[in-house]
C-alpha cells in the first residue's frame, strides 16, 4: 500500500473513532453514548450447512493439492504469489509451547527460503494468560517451538492501531497490533482445524483473532463489558471476528492471499497446545485462493464431503458452536464468494468436485510422521 493510500486509510480510522462521540453513535465496543449495549442482533443459521447447489453468486478459484509436504506448500503457493509484493507479512499460528498440530516448521522454513526470503512472520499476543500472553513469554514460546529461522514480528509489542471496518455492524474500527501497518501485502498461512469458540479455524479466524491486539481488539471480539471473558459466543462471536478480519483485508486491499493447510485437524485450536483434543479427522490437503471466503468454504465443504465416521467430530464442533455463520457473514459483508472452481493442481489443473478431492479418504486420522 502506498504511503499516501496508507495515510488516507488511517485517517478513516480516526474519523471512525471520532464518530463514537456523536449522539447515538456506536463505538468499537458496541456501546451507545449512555454506555448501554447497542440494539444490534446477530444473524442466525450458524448451525446449518448450506449445500453448494443452494448457493448463488459468482464463482472464485480455489487451488488444491493433496501433497501435504514442503513441496506441496510451495506448489500451491505459486498459484497465489502474484499479489504479494513489497514488505510481506506472513500470518500464521506459531502455537503454544510444544503444540503438536501447528504447520510443520520445516515447511515454512523452505517456503520463506525459496519464495519469500524477505518476508516476516507476524503474530500478536494472546487474550488468555498462557505461553504467549506477554511479549517476553511469547518470545520464549517462539524459541521453544522452533520459530528461529526467520524474523517474527509480535505486532502489538509496542502498541496498537485502529483500522476501519467497512460496513461493520458491531464495530466501526478494530484495534490491531500497530506494526501491521508496516507491511505492504499479506499472506494468511493458516492451519485449518476446529476451534473451541469459532467451531472451525480457517483464514477468517487466523486474521480476525490473530491480528487483533491482545488487550483491546481481542477483548472487543470476545467479551461483553463487565461479563465473563468468553461471554460472546455463537453467531455474534462469528460476526465480530469476521468484522475484525474485514478491517485487515480491507487495509491490504487486493494484496492478500490465503492458504489453508488441512492437516492434524483437531477439534481444538492450536491455542490449546498440548491440551488439544486428539486428532480424529483424516488429513486432506492444502487449498489456496485470492478469495478468503472461497478458501474457508472449500475446506468446510471438503470436511462435509468426508464419510460420516471421518467427519463426525469436526462437523459436530462446527455446528455446535454455530461456526458456519463465519461463512454466511463473510458473504453478507462482501468479502468473497461461497461458490468456486476447485482446481486440482496435482492433475493438470482439472476442475473437480469436493467429493473427488476427498475420494479415497476414510476412517480416522493417521500420524504422517512430520
Amino acid at each position: 500500500m502506498s504511503e499516501l493510500t496508507r495515510r488516507d486509510f488511517i485517517k478513516l480510522a480516526g474519523a471512525a473513532a471520532a464518530m463514537t462521540a456523536l449522539p447515538g453513535s456506536v463505538g468499537a465496543a458496541g456501546k451507545n453514548e449512555s454506555g448501554q449495549a447497542s440494539a444490534k442482533k446477530p444473524g442466525t443459521g450458524g448451525d446449518k450447512y448450506l449445500p453448494y447447489d443452494k448457493r448463488t453468486g459468482p464463482e472464485a478459484f480455489v487451488y488444491f493439492t493433496r501433497d501435504l509436504s514442503a513441496a506441496g506448500l510451495l506448489k500451491v503457493f505459486d498459484r497465489v504469489k502474484g499479489v504479494l509484493a513489497g514488505k510481506i507479512a506472513v500470518k500464521l499460528h506459531t502455537g503454544e509451547p510444544e503444540g503438536p498440530n501447528i504447520i510443520p516448521r520445516p515447511w515454512v522454513k523452505e517456503l520463506l527460503a525459496e519464495r519469500l526470503p524477505n518476508a516476516v512472520i507476524v503474530e500478536t499476543n494472546t487474550y488468555y494468560d498462557y505461553g504467549r500472553y506477554t511479549t517476553e513469554n511469547h518470545r520464549k514460546t517462539l524459541e521453544t517451538n522452533g520459530w528461529t529461522f526467520a524474523p517474527v514480528d509480535i505486532m502489538d509489542a509496542e502498541g496498537t492501531a485502529l483500522l476501519p471496518v467497512p460496513h461493520g455492524k458491531w464495530f466501526k474500527e478494530m484495534s490491531v497490533g500497530k506494526n501491521l501497518l508496516n507491511y505492504d501485502s499479506f499472506l494468511a498461512l493458516t492451519h485449518f482445524k476446529g476451534h473451541t469458540m469459532g467451531g472451525f479455524g480457517g483464514s477468517d479466524k487466523n486474521i480476525g483473532i490473530g491480528c487483533a491486539d491482545g488487550r483491546i481488539g481481542k477483548k472487543w471480539i470476545h467479551t461483553y463489558e463487565g461479563k465473563d471473558q468468553w461471554s460472546i459466543s455463537k453467531e455474534e462471536f462469528m460476526e465480530r471476528m469476521t468484522e475484525s478480519t474485514q478491517a485487515t483485508i480491507s487495509y491490504f486491499a487486493h494484496k492478500t492471499a490465503f492458504i489453508n493447510v488441512m492437516r492434524n485437524m483437531s477439534v481444538d485450536c492450536d491455542c490449546a497446545g498440548t491440551g488439544a483434543a486428539p486428532v480424529v479427522t483424516p488429513d486432506v490437503g492444502i487449498v489456496a485462493s485470492f478469495d478468503i471466503l472461497a478458501a474457508d468454504q472449500a475446506c468446510v465443504d471438503m470436511v462435509y464431503a468426508l464419510p460420516e465416521e471421518s467427519r463426525h467430530d469436526l462437523v459436530e464442533r462446527i455446528e455446535s458452536r454455530h461456526g458456519l455463520r463465519q461463512l454466511s457473514y463473510m458473504k453478507e459483508m462482501g468479502m468473497g464468494n461461497d461458490r468456486y472452481h476447485l482446481i486440482d493442481i496435482d492433475n493438470g489443473d482439472a476442475e473437480i468436485t469436493v467429493k473427488e478431492a476427498v475420494k479415497g479418504i476414510s476412517g480416522k486420522w493417521v500420524y504422517d510422521g512430520q
